[in-house]
C-alpha cells in the first residue's frame, strides 16, 4: 500500500482542488493508488483529483511513454490527447478530454503497481522542481507553452523513426514546469522544443531532397 496520501475530501470536491494546488503529482497519484474504495481508476480521475494542474499532469501522462522507443503508431495514439490538451491551455480553456480518453481505465491494483513503478523516478524529479520564475507558467506565458507544445504534438503524429524522442522530451520538461510552478523546467523545455523541431525540420527537408533527386533521376 502506497502511504503518500495527505489530501481532504474526494476528487472534483473544492477541498480536493484546494490541496491539489499545493501537493507533489507523486502524492496525488499515490493517494488515487491508496483509495480502497474505488476499483478502477481513470484518466478523468486523475483529470479531477488534480484541479487547476490538470494540464501538466495529464500531458507529462500522455508524453513521457514517448519518450522511449515504442511500436509504430504509439505516438499518434497517445498523441491525440496532446493536441487536445495543448489546444485548450493555447486558447485558455479548462481542461477537458474526449469521454472515448477520459473514459479509459485500469483496475486501482494495476494502477498502485504502475505508480509504484514510477515514484523513484517521480521523487527524484520533484527534488530538483521548486516554484521559481512563476511567471513562466501561468497565462500569458502559459498560452504560448501550450503552442508550442501544439506544435509539438503535431509532430508526434509523423510516421519518423525515433523521431517522437525529443518533441515528447520537451512537452515532458514543459509538462513538469508547469505542473510545479517551475518556470526553469519550462525554460529547458523550449529549449528542447527548438532543438526538437530543428532535428525535424532537418529530417524531413533531407527527406523532400532526397524525394525529389530520385524523381529528377527517373524522369531523366
Amino acid at each position: 500500500m502506497i502511504d503518500e496520501r495527505q489530501d481532504e475530501g474526494h476528487p472534483g470536491s473544492a477541498a480536493f482542488d484546494h490541496a491539489a494546488t499545493r501537493r507533489r503529482f507523486s502524492a496525488i497519484l499515490a493517494g488515487l493508488a491508496d483509495d480502497q474504495g474505488r476499483e478502477r481508476i481513470s484518466v478523468g480521475d486523475i483529470l479531477a483529483a488534480m484541479g487547476d494542474r490538470a494540464f501538466g499532469a495529464l500531458m507529462l501522462i500522455f508524453a513521457l511513454p514517448n519518450i522511449l522507443p515504442t511500436p509504430p503508431g504509439t505516438s499518434a495514439v497517445l498523441g491525440a490527447p496532446l493536441v487536445v490538451l495543448a489546444a485548450q491551455m493555447t486558447l485558455g480553456l479548462r481542461p477537458w478530454l474526449p469521454q472515448i480518453i477520459a473514459g479509459r481505465s485500469m483496475t486501482t491494483r494495476d494502477f498502485a503497481a504502475v505508480v509504484g513503478r514510477l515514484m523513484p523516478l517521480l521523487l527524484r524529479a520533484e527534488r530538483l522542481l521548486r516554484p521559481r520564475l512563476s511567471f513562466l507558467t501561468t497565462p500569458p506565458a502559459e498560452n504560448v507553452m501550450g503552442a508550442v507544445c501544439l506544435v509539438l504534438a503535431v509532430v508526434l503524429f509523423l510516421p519518423m523513426p525515433l523521431g517522437n524522442i525529443l518533441p515528447a522530451l520537451a512537452v515532458s520538461l514543459t509538462a513538469f514546469g508547469i505542473l510545479e510552478r517551475d518556470g526553469v523546467w519550462v525554460i529547458a523545455g523550449l529549449v528542447c522544443a527548438v532543438v526538437a523541431l530543428a532535428v525535424v525540420g532537418g529530417a524531413l527537408a533531407a527527406a523532400v531532397l532526397a524525394f525529389m533527386l530520385v524523381v529528377q533521376h527517373l524522369v531523366l
